[in-house]
């Protein structure tokens, strides 16, 4: 795989960078964000291989990055890359703006997560959800990743997008485009408001296009293993 990124222009690093995503996303069943998202970059007509993200403002708490026409993955990569090398003091916010596609967003906090750092991240797309009860698309499927470290070294990784199927699962043939709903069935209009509520956030702070919000802090308690016991061996969010 790494030999086919390399061949559309992607220096060593990033294709190294690009194909441990897109084999995670596989290892996890997830292959909407796999192997076939590597056809779809084939695919593309104005992929820029050469371009590289940039942080163009830090200041306690606030960073915002530009994508520069970089892959969403690999802004997202350089973003959490730089949060683990400088964590915050307490909490920061980073706004990724020009970043997409970026992929498997519980990949990102599950890094921050193993790195000893509390991690919410949330990310727009194309508008592909409407109203339940019919109109245009209004929202992108603006998937909600939550990761939360732990002592036992397993974190907590939950990670749901707020569409019934996600596009990565239309490209991989596994659904179809009308399926591209609120999820929820008769309760769809709670995942709708989550997913306008979620563009509006993500729209107001890196002021259009599609980018990304990420909260990521220093925890002050490890709740993990308690909640573990109490659960009592039944899976968990991001378990294997």
């Amino acid at each position: 795989m790494e030999e086919r990124l390399a061949k559309l222009g992607f220096a060593q690093k990033d294709a190294a960078v690009l194909a441990d995503h897109f084999l995670a996303a596989e290892s996890r069943g997830k292959r909407g964000h796999g192997l076939t998202r590597v056809d779809w970059l084939e695919s593309l007509p104005d992929l820029d291989p050469a371009a590289r993200p940039a942080k163009i403002v830090a200041v306690p708490g606030f960073e915002r990055w530009d994508g520069g026409g970089a892959l969403g993955y690999l802004t997202l990569a350089a973003i959490c890359e730089a949060q683990l090398a400088d964590p915050p003091e307490r909490t920061r916010i980073v706004v990724g703006a020009n970043c997409f596609p970026t992929g498997m967003l519980g990949y990102w906090v599950r890094k921050l997560a193993n790195g000893g750092l509390v991690a919410a991240l949330t990310a727009t797309s194309p508008p592909r959800l409407g109203h339940p009860e019919g109109g245009p698309p209004l929202a992108g499927t603006n998937p909600l990743a939550i990761g939360i470290p732990s002592s036992d070294g397993l974190p907590i990784v939950a990670d749901v997008s707020m569409g019934r199927v996600t596009y990565g699962e239309v490209l991989a043939g596994e659904a179809a485009e009308e399926e591209l709903v609120p999820f929820g069935g008769e309760h769809a209009h709670k995942a709708f408001a989550l997913a306008v509520g979620l563009q509006l956030f993500v729209d107001s702070l890196t002021g259009g296009g599609y980018g990304a919000v990420l909260i990521v802090a220093r925890p002050e308690a490890d709740p993990v293993p308690g909640l573990r016991a109490r659960a009592g061996g039944v899976r968990l969010p991001g378990d294997s």
